[in-house]
């Protein structure tokens, strides 16, 4: 896994989780990031839990997924909210949910509630949709990236993530790097955050990344120096 390198535009897009998730995002751009998705033939669709209905209804018929986001972008909720907003996401047609972390929980050295608000999350969507993990990265200290990792690990969610892309950093090879070593060969790893070209999606993927979240997907795959939405 680590060293690979995908240029392979079909094998690339299946890595690639289409983003919109700007707060102003209207239905006009929503329908474009859905049909460049089915173009494309991205692995997902990534949208906000609003658009859930709206994208499941347009995709139901292809290979693409629908994934939204739980307690995003903050994590700061409730778990019995997250637990909630997961199951109405799934009954709208998500199949893969990425949550965030209760970050305040981590860095206060409370991992039985970081574990616990990960376990009842993965619980919920078992049998029903992926679970991805977002560590926030970006606002961790590298023993607390790792330690975020192995709860995420022991919660059994099949992804952690790097970033929402709303706490000012977002991906970098080194924490795909540390991510990878933490959780071992057979949990995926999603870089997201940042992720605006052909150059960094391989830099990721040679890293260990097994999923691309990015609004600039369509550039990626045309090699050009995209922009990132998000």
């Amino acid at each position: 896994m680590i060293g690979r390198k995908i240029h392979v535009t079909n094998q690339l897009a299946k890595y690639i989780d289409h983003t919109q998730l700007k707060p102003e995002t209207s239905k006009e751009k929503i329908t474009q990031i859905v049909e460049e998705a089915i173009e494309y033939d991205f692995a997902s669709v990534c949208v906000n839990p609003y658009w859930v209905p709206y994208c499941y209804s347009k995709l139901k018929n292809t290979t693409v997924k629908v994934c939204t986001v739980i307690g995003f972008p903050l994590g700061a909720t409730s778990t019995e909210a997250k637990v909630a907003e997961t199951k109405q996401a799934i009954k709208d047609g998500a199949t893969e949910v990425d949550m965030v972390i209760n970050i305040g929980a981590l860095k206060s050295g409370d991992d039985e509630t970081v574990k616990s608000d990960i376990e009842k999350l993965v619980l919920t969507a078992k049998g029903q949709a992926l679970t991805k993990v977002i560590i926030e990265t970006s606002l961790l200290t590298e023993e607390e990236k790792v330690r975020a990792c192995k709860l995420a690990k022991e919660a059994n969610a099949d992804f952690v993530k790097t970033s929402t892309g709303f706490s000012g950093g977002g991906a970098t090879v080194e924490d795909i790097r540390l991510m990878r070593q933490t959780v071992g060969p057979e949990m995926g790893v999603k870089a997201s955050g940042g992720v605006r070209d052909l150059e960094t999606t391989n830099a990721m993927i040679e890293a260990g990344a097994t999923r691309i979240g990015a609004s600039a997907g369509v550039s990626i795959l045309k090699g050009d120096q995209g922009t990132a939405d998000y």
